[in-house]
């Protein structure tokens, strides 16, 4: 679900660091998303939160708090995901019992997936709103 979210958040951050000022209602970005108007204030929300957007109520309430230049992907991550709550979880394992191999490999595993996430936070940090923005308009 995460992912998704922040799929949908940078959508809506490259609306606002796009459109002109006051076009980015929540009706245009659901619509250039493909989502209903609610997923995208409630999303807007947590970036505002974050200190990556700005809100006023109103038509074209929206922008970016800060310049496209200085919002990396990593943000956006940081500000979709839920604290304490791992990208890919593992299993719980046995509880009791006896199985040496049971009890290790939840742990095992979530040093590994736990260095995954890290890395993939590292890429995304290397990443601005302004390079994919830019990106846009050589296509």
């Amino acid at each position: 679900m995460v992912a998704t979210r922040f799929a949908v958040a940078v959508h809506i951050l490259l609306l606002l660091a796009t459109e002109p000022a006051g076009q980015a209602t929540s009706n245009r970005i659901a619509e250039s998303v493909g989502t209903n108007p609610v997923v995208i204030r409630r999303l807007a929300g947590q970036l505002a939160r974050a200190g990556l957007v700005r809100i006023r109520r109103g038509p074209g309430g929206a922008e970016l708090a800060r310049p496209a230049g200085t919002i990396t992907l990593a943000d956006v991550w940081a500000a979709m995901r839920r604290p304490n709550l791992p990208l890919l979880p593992t299993h719980r394992g046995p509880q009791r019992g006896a199985d040496p191999l049971g009890l290790r490999v939840p742990g095992m595993l979530r040093g590994v997936l736990d260095d995954a996430e890290r890395a993939m936070e590292g890429r995304l940090a290397d990443v601005t709103l302004e390079s994919l923005r830019a990106s846009l308009e050589l296509a």
